[in-house]
Formats: structure tokens, sequence, C-alpha cells
């Protein structure tokens, strides 16, 4: 005689019983309630057995029909939604019950995730009897959320009574039987496992990496997390590999407030369930701070090695930007100076210039650290965001442009000039590390295919990860100088030096100048259009100070460097004096093009709801590369017709000052610099990203794919 719970291998046999075998003992009517009908669904209460026999526990099932378009929720719904529940107060000879959840499905509704389960779902529910071998009385209310676009409360009360006698097999102990299948178990009667889980990156949005193992090959695996109510988990992304066989999960984590408090994913368990297919497992585990290591080996470097990879071509592609365009225009210079020269200085020059990119990566790499571990936002090229640093960056232009222009050969105090002497082409090893040093700072604002990805991997991780991407970069970006100094007769073959460098000096410090009255423009968005105009007179007054300093007496040439000093003081002073005097005019936000509305992610969801598409801009004055796509991309005559669409709309999302809300909407992609474009509409509600250079055609595919209705292929 049966004492205890059905099992899964006995619900099997019971089920080829029923249907095949012996049909005569099938009594469904008497196993099931009738049917409770409500606004949107049904709901019956239906037993594997037609009486309670001997058995201590009764399985059952709340069954519930969905009309097409509604579901109902998971035990942890997700972005919305409320779990159904079961109370069973007034039932007889009933001791307990244990609720069980199949695995759900994952549902997108905009930018909301939630899990749960549409069409049919039957809940196993297992009744432990109090006096076994007696007639149950079952009496069950069920509560259930049933949701569309809107959602409505469902209450129902179902009864079932399973009289003695003996335990024959119901008609619907084949689909108890196939629902309880479906709950999660340990992962051993469907070949899978737990191997691992680990987390890393910023204390307020770190990375969880979670790997599982299959006796069979993956198909479409899905992870559902649940941990501590304040923190919500991204949508997984997933890396097959072994064959196969080894599953690994990528989540990002964040407090679910979104206010940038600390997650601290070691604190406490979270469960994870995971399915492919038919088959799944739930385990609970607390998540160890590192690299994710699996069988010995750690996975998580082989993904760091292909991202190094693409650090050192996105690099490379640097040299090519715009940004670096006025640092290669003095090195250009000191490969033409070398002319004629002996290799073994070409050589240590090229390697210092080299050491000068590595280093200056290396140290922004520990800044990007440092401000990580304080929990501040960090992003690429965002020390452009500040107007101080804007102010050093058009100093240093300026003086490196006045001793191009030959203005200028003393020193100045702290050495200024000696090392703009020897930065503008001179063949001193420090002056060849800083014009390293200052291409690496210069570079910042742009961002180059592959970069984007890469620093992105690089700031959602540890030090070790920033570390190797950050040297990558520099490496990427150091590799013509590198070989050149592997083959220094690239510049000894060279014409010699002569009369014709000065012209020479002359056009290319022309870049530099363009540079700097960039750079002002961008501070007259950041401050205000006087403080760009005070900052450029005064790196005006210096040029003529080196001008007039041959005129005058040496009593007064002896002062200019003093004066000098003064006047770039004055320079760094000027923003905050003009804001004490209230001189810095109106602090309203510029206007944007009427063509562009300003960036409002909580209004994109009903913008796509309505039947738009949604294209958003992050920019900001001092992105080259997001000048370069709005002038060659964006404001071109097809693409800014269909941008212009009554359908779509354009947001600008204008990053030049820091703002946490852009900060925190670039990091929910895993992105931590400029430019970037994302797409959204009725296709892809959560958003398609964009390449960092854009194209006609990337564009044009973006609207495509979102569900743009016009004939883009046509335009395209």
């Amino acid at each position: 005689m049966l004492k205890r719970l059905l099992s899964a291998s006995q619900f099997g046999l019971l089920a080829l019983i029923a249907v095949g075998f012996l049909p005569q003992m099938a009594h469904g009517d008497e196993a099931a309630s009738a049917w409770e009908k409500g606004p949107k669904a049904e709901v019956r209460l239906i037993a594997a057995t037609t009486a309670v026999g001997e058995l201590e526990a009764i399985p059952l099932g709340i069954e519930v029909k969905l009309q097409p378009g509604w579901k109902t929720y998971w035990r942890s719904p997700g972005d919305a939604g409320i779990p159904p529940q079961v109370d069973f107060t007034g039932s007889s000879n009933v001791a307990s019950t244990e609720f069980r959840w199949p695995v759900p499905t994952r549902f997108q509704y905009y930018d909301l995730e939630t899990f749960g389960y549409s069409k049919e779902v039957v809940f196993p529910i297992d009744v432990e009897l109090e006096r076994p071998g007696e007639p149950a009385m079952l009496r069950a209310r069920v509560d259930m959320l049933i949701c569309d676009d809107v959602c409505i409360p469902h209450t129902m009360n179902v009864s079932l009574d399973l009289p003695a006698g003996p335990a024959a097999p119901s008609d619907h102990v084949n689909v108890i039987n196939q629902y309880s299948a479906r709950v999660p178990g340990d992962g051993t009667g469907v070949g899978l496992s737990f191997e691992a889980a680990s987390f890393s990156g910023s204390n307020t949005n770190p990375l969880l990496e979670v790997a599982f193992r299959g006796a069979v090959p993956f198909v479409n695996p899905d992870l559902l997390i649940e941990g501590s109510e304040d923190h919500a988990f991204s949508r997984p992304e997933f890396q097959i590999t072994d064959g196969g066989m080894l599953a690994i999960a990528r989540v990002s984590a964040e407090d679910i407030f979104g206010d940038g408090a600390p997650v601290d994913l070691a604190a406490q368990p979270v469960t994870l369930t995971l399915f492919d297919g038919n088959r799944s497992i739930e385990t609970q585990v607390t998540p160890t701070p590192g690299p994710l290591a699996v069988d010995g080996a750690t996975m998580h470097y082989v993904t760091l090695l292909s991202i190094v990879g693409l650090a050192l071509i996105g690099g490379l592609i640097l040299n090519l930007m715009p940004c670096v365009l006025p640092v290669l225009s003095i090195k250009l210079l000191s490969v033409v100076s070398h002319g004629g020269g002996d290799p073994k200085q070409v050589r240590l020059g090229f390697l210092a210039t080299t050491a000068g990119i590595v280093v200056s990566f290396l140290a922004l790499a520990t800044l990007a650290v440092g401000v990580k571990a304080a929990g501040l936002a960090v992003g690429w090229g965002i020390q452009f965001q500040h107007p101080v640093f804007i102010i050093a960056i058009v100093v240093i232009l300026t003086l490196f442009a006045a001793n191009m222009w030959g203005l200028f050969e003393i020193n100045l105090p702290g050495q200024v000039s000696d090392v703009a002497v020897k930065a503008s082409g001179g063949t001193s090893l420090r002056g060849n590390f800083f014009q390293g040093a200052f291409a690496t700072l210069l570079a910042t604002p742009c961002t180059a295919p592959f970069l984007g990805t890469s620093i992105g991997f690089a700031l959602s991780r540890g030090a070790i990860e920033i570390y190797a991407v950050f040297a990558a970069l520099g490496v990427g970006m150091a590799m013509p100088f590198i070989l050149v100094a592997i083959f220094p007769v690239l510049a000894t073959k060279l014409p010699r030096p002569g009369p014709w460098m000065n012209w020479l000096k002359k056009f290319l410090a022309l870049a530099l100048v363009a540079t700097a009255v960039w750079l002002l423009s961008v501070m007259g968005f950041q401050v205000s259009a006087t403080a760009a105009f005070v900052v450029g007179a005064l790196m005006a007054a210096i040029a003529v100070l080196f001008a007039v300093r041959r005129y005058v007496t040496p009593s007064m040439m002896r002062a200019v460097p003093a004066a000098i000093v003064i006047v770039i003081a004055g320079a760094f002073a000027t923003p905050a004096t003009l804001s004490a005097l209230n001189l810095n005019g109106d602090d309203a936000p510029r206007a944007l093009a009427s063509d562009w509305r300003p960036f409002d992610q909580a209004a994109i969801p009903q913008l796509v709801a309505a039947g738009n598409v949604v294209f958003v801009d992050v920019t900001a004055e001092w992105c080259i590369t997001c000048q370069v796509n709005k002038r060659r991309v964006l404001q071109t005559g097809d693409v800014a017709g269909v941008l212009n669409s009554s359908k779509v709309i354009m947001m600008r999302a204008d990053w030049t000052k820091p703002n946490n809300q852009i900060a925190n909407y670039l990091a929910s992609f895993n992105r931590f610099g400029i430019p970037f474009n994302v797409i959204y509409g009725p296709n892809s509600p959560s958003g398609i990203v964009l390449p960092e250079l854009l194209s006609k055609g990337a564009v044009f595919a973006g609207l495509e794919k979102a569900g743009f209705s016009a004939d883009v292929a046509s335009a395209n």
C-alpha cells in the first residue's frame, strides 16, 4: 500500500495505466471541481486520484485557463505583477499544503520584464492529510492577478471532495504529472548541474556571472534570479562554450530604486533558476567576488583575451580620430626633424613617446579603479566635462603653438616652456614622453570602433580587467610609434631639416590653435560664452607677451615669465570669478534644434506604445566623434528626411556637463562613453544600439528593425 506522496515515476505509471491499460478506473468528473469563471480566466481544482486511498499526501493541481493575450504571474513576477495565492482555509482533513511553481515564461512589455504564464497552466499542490484513509473536503480560495494592457484581480472559490476508498488514477494525473515535471529541481534527473557563481565590478552595478553544465548541449537557455527585494537583475547574456555543454550567464545588478545605493551580492544567497526547453534546475548560492572559475580554469579570461584584442584594434584606430590630430602634427614635426639623424636617437625618442601613451592609459585605469571604488560614476572622456581640465589643455596648446611660431625660446617657472619646446619638436626623451601623454589626454573625447565595447567591458568589471584593457588600448594607440622605433629608417631617410621646417612648423601650429578654439567653444556651453571669451583673450595675451618681449628692455623681459604665469592663473580663476560676480549670464539649459526633443527616458515607453519610433542621440560638445556623426550622417539629406518623419521622435541627451541621469542610462547598456545612439520601436521596445561611428546603412537598418513603416530600403 502507498503510504507517502506519489513520486514522478509513480505518476507516470499511473498515467499510462489511466490512458492505456485500465481506462475503466478513471473517473475524471469525480476528481475535478467545476470551472469557476472570472472576467478573463477560469479556474478549477483537480486531483491525481479519485479517492484518498491510504495515501499520506494527495497530488492536486490548480488548473488555470486564460483568454488570449492575458497572463498571470510566477512566484517572483519581475518588474510588475502579483503571484497567485491559494488558501485552503475551510478544508477538512488537511494538515498542510505545498504550492509548487512550474518554470515560467519571460514576458517583455516595453521596458518592463515580467515572468509568468499565458494560455493555460497547472500549479501542482501537494496536500498532506491529517488522517490518511479518511475523506478530504478541499475548499480553496484562489486570488490571481490577470494582466494584458490592463490588470484585473480575480478571486475564485473552488471545492472538491475526495472520498475514502482505493486511490485510483484520475483523468488528470497526466496533466498534473506534466506540470510537476516542469517544477525545477536539483537538475540530476535532466542532466543539469550548477558549476559556479561570482561577481565583479562596481558595488553599485556589479556583474554577476553564473555557469551551468549540461549532459547534452544547451539550445536556448534562460536564467531567472531571485535575491534581495532591493536588487534588480538585468536580462542575462549567455556564452555557450565547451561544445555547447557549458552555459555562462552574465547579469548586471543594481539597487531597485536606481539611486546608486551599494549592492552586496555576497551578503545573502540568491536563487538561480535555469531552464532550457523542458529541462530546468534550481539552486540557491552565495556568489563569491572575483572572476568566474569553472573546472579549475578561469573562463572569464577567455572573454578577457578577446576584449583585449578589440582594445588593441580600437587603440590603433584612435590615431585616425580627429581628437589626436593636433598631437600627431607635433609628432610629424618631430619625425621630420630626424631626417638624416641617428637611428639610435630616433628609436629612443619613439620608445619614449610609446611609454608616455601606455603610462597615461595606465594612469587613467588607476583613476577609473579609484572612482569605481568610491562608488562614483566613471566614463570615457568625462574629464572634458570639467572647465578646469579644458583650460589646462588650452594653456598647453597655446604654449605649443607659441613655440612653433618661434615666439619664445626661454624657460618659464616650473619648466613649462621647456616642456613645450621639447614636446613640439625637440629631441628630449622627456619631451617625447610628454607628447605621448598629451596625445592620450586629447584622445579621450573620441570613441573609435571597438573602443566602446572594450571600455564598457572593462568599466563594468574589476581592477584586473580595467588595467588589462587600458594597457591594450595604450599599446594599440602606440603601434605607429612602436613601428618607427623598430624600423627607425622610416624617419632617418626623410629629407634633412632646413629653413623649410620653419614654414611647416607655422602651418602645423594652426591645428593646435583650431583645437584650442574648439575647446573654448565647449567651455562656452559648459560655463558661458563670456568665460570662453575671457580665457581666449588671456591666451591671446600670452602670445602677445611672447611677441613683445624681444622689443622691451632686459629688465622688462625678465618680468615676462612672471606675467605669463599670472595670466595663466587668471585663466584658471575665470569661471569661478565670473560666477562670483554673476557675469556668466543665463545658466538655463541651451535650446536644442527645433527637430530634437530633450532626453526623457520615462516618456519612451509611452511614445513607442503609440506606434512611434524613438531615436536617442547621446552626445556632447567635447565629443568630436559625435560631431562627425551629426555632420556626416544624421544631418545629411536621406537620413535627416527619414528622422524628420512624423512617426520618428528624435531625443538628444547632452552630456557636455556632468549628468547622472545620462550616466546611468549609458551604464544600463553597459556603455561608459559616447557617441551612443539607440533606436526604440514597436519591434524593439528595449532598444537597438547603433555602432559608435554611424553610417546611413546602419541607421536605416536600425529603423527598419525597430518597426519603422516607411520604405527605408528605397532611401538606402
